[in-house]
């Protein structure tokens, strides 16, 4: 069955998110594991990475939400799937989820969607356009957290002849592994940043946006100064606003406002974050609205870093509170300036052990090659 096996996954763009990532991994996966393996995508920073002579890359303006691209990209899928003769279609994105269904239905392949986020709707018409990711023969839910917002917002699209179940997003460990970093590069990392390591460094990686709690993260940061003392710590926010200016000057005034501006960098893009968790103590998570599976978290356990993170959406699955890593309650200042408090005071024993029970944390459950095989398993259970 394996060599018959043709897979083709559509995604708008190959990015750094997570599930482009995914798609990433699960293509070259399948591609070692003697099957034909296919990506269209309309572009995206990871293509050059991609080993062509694994994995065949098609170029589609699967991005769009015009109606009329959607349907004509139906209509190419279509040739596509007859054309490699492809045995399941896997749909990572609404809109491509559109022209994947009509394509699918032409030719009678099966189909399968990952629900990668809450999807958020403000009325039916938002509602009926999200639901394209349940009308699939294989529903995947990232983590317990989108189950159970499927199961609450879905449910009468769940019929009983569609499978439905959780498949934990991972992360390559081997990547994101403190032992693989140079002394040297670490340097050379801290010095481009423009911080020593005479402080603590505390981290907050994520792109530049309301919703990940840049802003609770300044504000708790002063209250942490008041509490410690002005040139305590440094702190680094990494990501970048995808054209958000306005946001990017807001939270810049406030930085400016906390007379912060000498403790936080605010830096672009890092092209090795597996480097940028290792120059750093301290890892922090503020997204006040749920994350539908967290890799900030998860691949902060990986490099063996203590993480502090809001205590809503995927975090509660990834991290062991007080063990791995710390919860705060989500959007409280307050909240978070204690447990950012509360690690910079932890002994080197303390945290020692909790990076090492964070590593094992992600290599028992949230590792790339588990969510791979478990997916290439519902595959090859699809066909049967």
């Amino acid at each position: 069955m394996s060599a018959k096996l043709k897979v083709l996954q559509v995604i708008p763009k190959l990015g750094y998110g997570g599930a482009e990532t995914g798609c990433y991994d699960l293509a070259h996966y399948l591609s070692e594991n003697n099957c034909s393996s296919f990506i269209a995508t309309s572009g995206g920073e990871l293509l050059k990475f991609i080993d062509k002579k694994k994995v065949t890359l098609i170029k589609l303006p699967v991005h769009s939400k015009n109606p009329i691209l959607i349907l004509f990209n139906s209509i190419i899928l279509v040739f596509i799937i007859l054309f490699y003769n492809i045995s399941i279609v896997h749909a990572r994105s609404r809109a491509p989820a559109w022209s994947c269904l009509l394509a699918t239905k032409i030719t009678r392949r099966k189909f399968v969607t990952t629900f990668h986020g809450t999807y958020n709707f403000k009325n039916s018409i938002k509602k009926y356009y999200n639901s394209v990711m349940v009308r699939s023969n294989l529903v995947i839910a990232g983590s317990n957290f989108i189950f159970t917002h499927i199961n609450n917002n879905y449910s009468k699209y769940l019929g009983f002849k569609k499978k439905f179940l959780v498949i934990f997003r991972g992360i390559n460990p081997d990547y994101f592994d403190s032992s693989t970093t140079l002394e040297s590069k670490e340097s050379q990392l801290l010095s481009s940043w423009g911080l020593t390591k005479e402080k603590k460094i505390i981290l907050m990686p994520g792109r530049l946006t309301k919703w990940k709690g840049q802003e609770v993260f300044i504000e708790a940061l002063n209250l942490v100064n008041k509490k410690l003392g002005h040139q305590a710590f440094y702190a680094v926010i990494l990501g970048s606003d995808q054209g958000r200016d306005i946001y990017t000057k807001k939270i810049k005034r406030l930085a400016e406002q906390y007379r912060l501006t000498n403790q936080l960098k605010f830096i672009e893009h890092c092209t090795n974050m597996p480097l940028a968790y290792k120059i750093s103590d301290v890892i922090v998570s503020t997204s006040i609205e749920p994350e539908a599976f967290g890799r900030v978290a998860v691949e902060a356990q990986s490099m063996e870093k203590p993480i502090i993170a809001s205590d809503i959406g995927g975090s509660n699955e990834t991290i062991i509170n007080n063990k791995t890593g710390f919860l705060f309650e989500s959007g409280n200042k307050v909240s978070l300036s204690k447990k950012i408090i509360e690690v910079l005071n932890l002994d080197q024993l303390s945290l020692k052990t909790m990076g090492t029970e964070g590593r094992k944390n992600i290599l028992r459950k949230f590792n790339v090659e588990k969510m791979c095989f478990s997916t290439y398993l519902e595959y090859k259970k699809l066909l049967n």
